[in-house]
C-alpha cells in the first residue's frame, strides 16, 4: 500500500499474492502516523510493508532516523533504495515474520510498530508483536475493519474471540477509523480499519503466554458450547473449575477471567 510525494502510485506493481493495494489517500497516511505517540519509550519505529512510502513519509517527518521500513517486495525495495527522501539504510529488505528483532537493525531497545498491513498476514502480525509485547509499546496499524474490529471487541460480542483476548490481555486497543476501499489502487473488495495498541504491563496476568494461549484457544475452539465442553474437548480436567464458570460460553468472559482461568485450569492426563 503506497504512493510517492506527489501522492500518486509509484512505479511498483501491486502483486495480489502479496496481498498490496496502494494507499493513494494522503489524509490517511497523516492520520495514521499522527496516531503513533511522540514518545521516549522507543528507540525505533518499525514500519511494516512500506510499499513506496505512503506511511513512510509522514513517519520520517515526525521522527526521522529513528524509522526503519521492512519490506519483502525486491520492486517496492528497489524503489526505495533509490527515494531520495529515506536513507538507503533504513530499509531492510526481508520477511518481518521470519525475522529478529536483531535482523531487523532494532537492536536490543523497545520498538513501536506502524503499518498498512496485508489482510493475509495481519493476524500472524499480531501475533508476532505478542511475541515482541516487552519490546513493543505501542502498534498502529491498518488491517481489514473486521479484523480491526475483532481486536478491539469487548466480551459479549459477536466478534470477540481469540485475538481479542491474546491482544487485551497484554495492551489497550482503540479502534480510530474506517477507510473505504476508494482510497486505494487498485481499491480492495473490503474496508480498512486503523487501530492502535498501548501496552498495559501492569495488567499482565500471573501466568504464563503459553498457558493463556491453550486455554483460550480451547474455549473458543467450540464458540457455540459452553465452556464445560469447549474446555473437556480442548483436554482440560473440569475438576476445580466452579458449576458457574463451566456453564458460561467463552465469549462471555472477559479478558481478566480467562487470565483467571488460565491460572487454574489444569490439562487431563
Amino acid at each position: 500500500m503506497s504512493r510517492n510525494k506527489s501522492g500518486n502510485r509509484g512505479p511498483v506493481r501491486a502483486k495480489k499474492h502479496l496481498g498490496q493495494h496502494f494507499l493513494r489517500s494522503p489524509i490517511v497516511s497523516e492520520r495514521m502516523a499522527d496516531a503513533l505517540s511522540c514518545s521516549d519509550q522507543w528507540a525505533h519505529i518499525l514500519e511494516v510493508g512500506p510499499g513506496t512510502g505512503a506511511l513512510t513519509q509522514p513517519l520520517l517527518q515526525r521522527h526521522g532516523k529513528k524509522v526503519r521500513a521492512v519490506e519483502v517486495d525486491l520492486e517496492s525495495v528497489a524503489y526505495l533504495y533509490n527515494a531520495p527522501w529515506i536513507d538507503r539504510e533504513q530499509v531492510v529488505a526481508g520477511d518481518l515474520l521470519h525475522m529478529t528483532p536483531e535482523q531487523l537493525g532494532l537492536g536490543s531497545s523497545p520498538f513501536a510498530i506502524a503499518g498498512n498491513f496485508p489482510y493475509n498476514i495481519s493476524s500472524q502480525i499480531l501475533f508476532k508483536a505478542l511475541d515482541w509485547r516487552d519490546r513493543v509499546p505501542e502498534l498502529v496499524g491498518m488491517f481489514q475493519r473486521e479484523v480491526a474490529e475483532r481486536v478491539c471487541a469487548a466480551h459479549g460480542s459477536r466478534v470477540y474471540g481469540i485475538l481479542s483476548v491474546l491482544v487485551q490481555t497484554y495492551y489497550t486497543c482503540e479502534y480510530l477509523f474506517t477507510v473505504p476501499p476508494e482510497a486505494f489502487e487498485p481499491p480492495p473488495k473490503v474496508h480498512s480499519g486503523v487501530m492502535r495498541m498501548v501496552r498495559t504491563p501492569e495488567r499482565d496476568p500471573d501466568v504464563s503466554h503459553e498457558a493463556l494461549v491453550r486455554v483460550v484457544k480451547a474455549g473458543f475452539g467450540q464458540r457455540r458450547k459452553t465452556l464445560r465442553n469447549a474446555l473437556r474437548n480442548g483436554g482440560y480436567s473440569l475438576e476445580g473449575l466452579s458449576e458457574e464458570l463451566l456453564n458460561r460460553r467463552a465469549e462471555q468472559l472477559a479478558v481478566e477471567e480467562f487470565a483467571a482461568l488460565a491460572q487454574i485450569a489444569k490439562l487431563a492426563h
